[in-house]
């Protein structure tokens, strides 16, 4: 009598490791993960910074917005130390403090894509050694590039909304001038497109130097021409070309009724003249915005798919010689 095994159970693989990434895009994202967290944490805090400005961080300046009008809007601006520059804590100021680390990020977007995004991998051999293998040169770049392309783009969408429904919900807090101005024509889907234009000319400018150090300095000065044109020609959001956007102040009276700003102030003795129980201001929207925005972001768009497509050839170029 003879007796038979049976076979032993196939244990099933683990279902973290099916939902992995695999291959180049594996790769990819374990080699820049430090990169993938220094951009998680900056729109982290960015994104909380403006929550905060939204929230507690405009109940000072709102009440005196509520109790004296511009005025004390005025007063709420000096109080804080308006005139300290960076280092004042004036809500005036701090609004604006987030568009500049947005700024400081698309920089740092062309930066990260010419050095250890491209270059790096050049200077020392490791690009050259994955196109030895299944990957071709251009799937290579395509992953590079669409890995922080896809972080920015989610990134950056979140911000410029979170900004904007800040404008709407304390532009009347800002000190009128160049400021809001500035401002309301400069953050919207240019916002997004720019970074963009920065991962696809870092890439290029790495791939032609292919020396991280270079690559960095060339990028960078490349990037800052590219915001200098952007901040200073027309149509976009040139400081002193676009229209000035108009504010509209009122008070409101014990009984209710809605009449013009009094121009008091902090007077008391004035406001009770007068009547007034509260203040209410805002600046009025611009027609001229969707279409400089929409402009402003076809132009960048249009920008970066030719710097990606010189990008692919200069590759094509470099890979052929290998």
């Amino acid at each position: 009598m003879t007796t038979t095994t049976a076979p032993a159970p196939v244990s099933a693989a683990p279902r973290r490791g099916a939902l992995r990434p695999r291959g180049l895009v594996w790769t990819v994202l374990r080699l820049h993960r430090t990169a993938m967290f220094v951009w998680l944490g900056f729109v982290a805090f960015t994104a909380g910074f403006l929550l905060w400005l939204q929230g507690p961080g405009a109940n000072a300046t709102q009440a005196k917005l509520d109790a004296f009008g511009y005025g004390g809007v005025l007063d709420a601006a000096y109080d804080q130390g308006m005139l300290l520059g960076f280092t004042a804590g004036a809500y005036n100021n701090l609004f604006y403090d987030p568009g500049t680390l947005i700024s400081l990020a698309s920089f740092g977007v062309a930066l990260f894509a010419a050095g250890p995004l491209t270059a790096r991998e050049l200077e020392f051999g490791t690009a050259q050694l994955v196109w030895g293998q299944s990957p071709s040169p251009a799937r290579w770049l395509a992953t590079k590039l669409a890995m922080p392309a896809l972080a920015v783009t989610a990134g950056m969408s979140l911000l410029v909304v979170l900004y904007r429904l800040l404008w709407n919900a304390h532009g009347n807090l800002l000190i009128a001038g160049i400021g809001p101005r500035a401002f309301y024509f400069s953050i919207g889907p240019a916002t997004v497109a720019a970074p963009l234009l920065g991962l696809a000319l870092g890439a290029l400018v790495g791939l032609a130097v292919r020396r991280t150090l270079p690559a960095l300095a060339v990028a960078g000065v490349g990037y800052f021409l590219v915001n200098s044109f952007r901040g200073n020609s027309w149509p976009f959001q040139g400081r002193y070309q676009q229209p000035e956007i108009h504010s509209r102040s009122w008070a409101v009276n014990a009984k209710g009724a809605v009449i013009p700003d009094p121009d008091c102030y902090d007077n008391t003795r004035c406001l009770a003249q007068h009547g007034v129980v509260r203040f209410g201001r805002e600046y009025l929207p611009s027609s001229d915005y969707w279409p400089r925005q929409l402009l402003e972001t076809g132009v960048l768009l249009g920008l970066t798919a030719l710097a990606l497509a010189a990008a692919f050839l200069l590759l094509r170029k470099r890979s052929n010689l290998v």
